[in-house]
Formats: C-alpha cells, structure tokens, sequence
C-alpha cells in the first residue's frame, strides 16, 4: 500500500485534496532527487577549470621595420596567459625569460601593415600563442597555456 492510499484511508481525504497532495509529494520528489544529482561527484554540471592569468613582465617593448626602412616604429604590448591549473604557473615563470625572447622576436618579424591591422594583431596573437604552446610542450612536457591576450597594444611610427 503506498503513501498516498495510508493518507488517504486513515484520514479520508476529499478527491480533490487527494490530488494536490499527489502534486504535492510529486513535486518534492524531484527536487530531492535533483539535489542528490547536484550533490553526487562526478554527476550534474561538468567540473570548470579553475584558469589563472599570469603576465609577460616588464611589457614587451620592440621595434618593426616601417614601410620606409629608414624609419624605424615600436611596438608596446603587454601580454597576459591563461593557465587552466594554477599549480602550473611556477613552470611559466621559470620559463619567462624564453617566452619573452621569442615574443620580442615575433613581433620584431612583423610588417607595418601587420602591426596596424586587427586582423594582422590577431594573426601575431595566434602566431605567438602556437610559439608558447610549442616552447612549454618541449620544455616541461605538458600543454600549460590555454590563450593569450593582449591587454595593451601600443604602436607608433613606421
């Protein structure tokens, strides 16, 4: 004999009522068992990287070859990584030196009209991002930066 007919013989409760109490116990049966969902490891909602951004200091200061190569242009960026795990981000900084080099040394490849355009700036972005990944995979054997960005990005001359 279920819940609802003990209430129902011993209390003798009217049709209608009988009813909204099924509603009733209907409705919190869901929401305890999607608590328990929620609750249980491994189960509901994915679990979400808990990203870091460590940045490439002093700023990246560089020249470019202007259209005109008498005349020389700079280049000011600063750079911000993104780290999925926080425990990584003593590998990045013992690694700094190398990142730093070969970012000077992108940017300093880089044509005017590169440096100038969106396009060409997210071009450079991706260019430098493949160059991380590839130098902390040779160096420590695991993929540690997941992006960069660009959070200045000055320019003169040329």
């Amino acid at each position: 004999m279920t819940i609802l007919h003990k209430l129902y013989e011993t209390h003798k409760v009217p049709h209608k009522q009988h009813k909204s109490v099924s509603s009733m116990l209907k409705g919190m049966l869901l929401v305890s068992l999607a608590t328990w969902l929620l609750a249980i490891p491994g189960q509901g909602y994915a679990q979400q990287p808990n990203y870091a951004y460590v940045g490439l200091e002093p700023d990246i200061v560089t020249n470019y070859a202007g259209d005109n190569s008498k005349k020389l242009g700079y280049v000011r960026v600063t750079i911000e990584m993104m780290v999925a795990d926080p425990s990584k981000i003593m590998d990045i900084e013992h690694h700094m030196p190398l990142l730093r080099a070969t970012a000077i040394e992108v940017f300093g490849a880089q044509p005017e009209d590169k440096i100038r355009s969106l396009t060409g700036r997210e071009d450079i972005r991706r260019q430098l991002l493949r160059k991380f990944k590839d130098i902390m995979k040779r160096e420590t054997g695991e993929n540690i930066i997941e992006n960069i960005i660009f959070t200045k990005y000055l320019r003169q001359g040329g």
